[in-house]
């Protein structure tokens, strides 16, 4: 079982909840975890991609800390415009961590 939360939000915020709770048939609690899911791995994934872009990190790093895989990844920082950092090193590196 998770846990509860407890939040106040704007009141045009509750009144976008519910419309969207009613055009998917779900019940507001539903909508809410499913939008956190979804804000949160976004988060991620922008908090990974920048750690990449200023070369703190290996790509096969970013994609651990989005939670996605290297190929997903690789996606990802291409549509963002984010060119490949490449030593030979890291390649070695996230070669090897694609194969674990």
């Amino acid at each position: 079982m998770g846990v509860t939360i407890t939040t106040r939000v704007p009141e045009d915020m509750d009144k976008e909840i519910a419309r969207i709770a009613r055009e998917e048939k779900l019940d507001k609690s539903a909508v809410i975890r499913r939008l956190l899911s979804e804000a949160i791995e976004r988060w991620r994934i922008e908090r990974a991609l920048k750690e990449y872009r200023e070369g703190n990190i290996t790509l096969a790093k970013a994609a651990r800390m989005a939670g996605v895989s290297l190929r997903k990844m690789m996606r990802i920082a291409a549509e963002a415009g984010v060119p490949f950092q490449y030593s030979v090193e890291e390649l070695r590196k996230d070669y090897e961590a694609a194969q674990e």
